[in-house]
């Protein structure tokens, strides 16, 4: 039985889970498909359950994209609010999946929104995460020009995250270049902050990635699709790419 506790012993005791706003469109070019949200409330129970706390950082690009809405001609704040506003959406419908999955979940915004959300108070946030709720951050950091990858740095940074974790969509990682397009791109098992910055990889934002820098705060990407990719991503096994300070995380 020891052994088997100390299989199931998770390597990070609290997270930040950052899913792309595309995600939640399940292969689609507009709105919600229900069955990921379903699917990824799951996979959250299920870790959740290992005694891990979880917080989410939630986008909203399959709903909104602000770049998009400055091209045509939309003041850029304007349209990065519009964006924050989709997060919350996400959120909201993320926090009911997890609630039909008998998890207790809060939501808390950086947009005051107080019928729906809490507004994102940090001790509030770490004593819900402590009870064992799991938390989702909505509107990114409630500052135009700032991605929803910067908001999930930022999280994890302020709650004291063990890592961040970013899903991707059919990436398996972190590559040299986007392997759906170029046959020859080279898979990252690791790769430092430095090199991920210099080497303009897309792993997130430049600001993102300076404060995980700056922060030591441990970042794997990987495919949300692959089996059981949350779960394994907590436990420490070999899964997409892991950037830290180290070119291989020891």
């Amino acid at each position: 039985m020891a052994a088997h506790e100390q299989i199931v012993t998770p390597k990070y005791r609290r997270i930040v889970l950052k899913l792309s706003g595309e995600a939640f469109s399940g292969g689609a070019d507009f709105g919600i498909d229900p069955t990921f949200s379903i699917r990824v409330a799951r996979q959250i129970k299920r870790v959740s359950e290992m005694g891990v706390e979880v917080a989410v950082v939630v986008g909203g690009g399959n709903i909104w994209r602000g770049a998009q809405a400055e091209q045509h001609g939309m003041d850029r704040a304007t349209a990065d609010y519009a964006g924050m506003l989709a997060t919350v959406i996400n959120a909201l419908s993320l926090q009911d999946a997890l609630e039909r999955e008998g998890v207790s979940t809060r939501t808390q915004s950086a947009l005051n929104i107080q019928q729906v959300a809490e507004p994102y108070i940090r001790r509030r946030a770490i004593r819900h995460l402590e009870k064992g709720r799991v938390v989702i951050f909505a509107a990114g950091t409630g500052n135009p020009f700032m991605t929803t990858d910067t908001a999930a740095a930022l999280r994890a940074i302020e709650i004291g995250a063990g890592a961040l974790l970013m899903t991707k969509n059919n990436v398996d990682g972190i590559y040299s270049a986007d392997p759906r397009k170029d046959p020859k791109a080279r898979k990252f098992d690791s790769i430092t902050y430095l090199d991920a910055i210099n080497m303009r990889l897309e792993v997130m934002d430049a600001t993102a990635l300076s404060l995980c820098l700056e922060n030591k705060l441990p970042i794997i990407v990987f495919d949300f699709l692959a089996d059981r990719s949350i779960e394994r991503a907590v436990m420490g096994e070999p899964i997409g790419t892991m950037v830290s300070s180290r070119k291989s995380d020891e």
